[in-house]
């Protein structure tokens, strides 16, 4: 069992024309602004393991081709106070090195600094879960954290 880390904690946003996405280790989470007063009924959401449509009033919000895959039967959305939907996505690759640089395999880029702060997260969201007797909510984290970080799993403890 990993430790617990709070997914909220230091959340990494990249905006888009809708609304936002971002990461934690396991999950990618899609926040999409809808008009006041959406109803369930007026939301159409298809989730697979790669690809991602949503359209609401019968207008397409998003649609395509995701950065990497998804467990499929595990997505799932929500309508929250009827004026923003919540799409939480599993990722099939869970480690730290698995840092989505998109949302789409060509759309929703993360630009270069918000790529390396969702990295920085991601690496230490793996430190935490690799050592769940340290807080690591005020580190900072410099030098050598792409993909996922140095490897410590080699060394004795």
């Amino acid at each position: 069992m990993s430790a617990p880390f709070e997914e909220h904690s230091g959340v990494v946003p990249c905006a888009t024309p809708w609304g936002r996405w971002y990461q934690t280790l396991e999950e990618v989470f899609i926040e999409v602004r809808v008009p006041v007063g959406t109803r369930a009924r007026d939301v159409r959401c298809a989730l697979r393991s790669r690809h991602v449509e949503l359209a609401v009033g019968g207008e397409e919000v998003l649609q395509g081709k995701l950065f990497d895959s998804t467990v499929a039967d595990e997505g799932t959305w929500t309508l929250e106070d009827r004026k923003l939907i919540r799409i939480v996505l599993t990722k099939t690759n869970r480690d730290a090195g698995n840092c989505w640089t998109s949302l789409l395999e060509n759309d929703y880029a993360a630009d270069p600094w918000v790529q390396d702060q969702m990295q920085r997260k991601l690496t230490l969201e793996r430190f935490q879960r690799e050592n769940p007797g340290f807080d690591f909510s005020g580190a900072e984290i410099s030098g050598n954290y792409t993909k996922g970080g140095p490897d410590f799993s080699s060394l004795e403890k």
